[in-house]
């Protein structure tokens, strides 16, 4: 077994640019939505990755492509089910889960959105 200590990033700064949200598959509503990431552990092709991903504010909609449990490290986000229209509303420190194929709605308001996140493709 192996024990890495890895701290989060202090800001968008630290992290690998990848451009708007767009390159990932999401449609922008509003805003720029700039995405930003870094790896913990394998990549995004990988079965099983972790790491963390920040955007900017603005709101967009995508389609999870792998379930994901993700915690909030700095800033807020609501997200919404679009097919159930439920939204909830997150902070540093809150935590969810979502399933792959699952259709969501981020609204990221009031500053720069960052989330340590561990995914599985199935």
């Amino acid at each position: 077994m192996s024990l890495i200590s890895i701290a989060p990033p202090r800001s968008i700064d630290e992290m690998h640019a990848i451009g708007p949200v767009t390159q990932l598959g999401s449609e922008i509503l509003s805003g720029e939505c700039m995405a930003y990431a870094q790896s913990t552990f394998g990549g995004p092709t990988d079965p099983v990755s972790a790491g963390y991903f920040a955007v900017t504010p603005g709101r967009f909609r995508m389609t999870y492509p792998f379930n994901e449990q993700a915690v909030v490290v700095q800033g807020s986000v609501t997200l919404t089910d679009v097919k159930t229209g439920i939204a909830a509303h997150y902070g540093v420190g809150d935590s969810w889960f979502v399933t792959k194929g699952t259709e969501v709605l981020w609204d990221v308001s009031g500053g720069v959105f960052i989330k340590h996140f561990f995914a599985v493709v199935d």
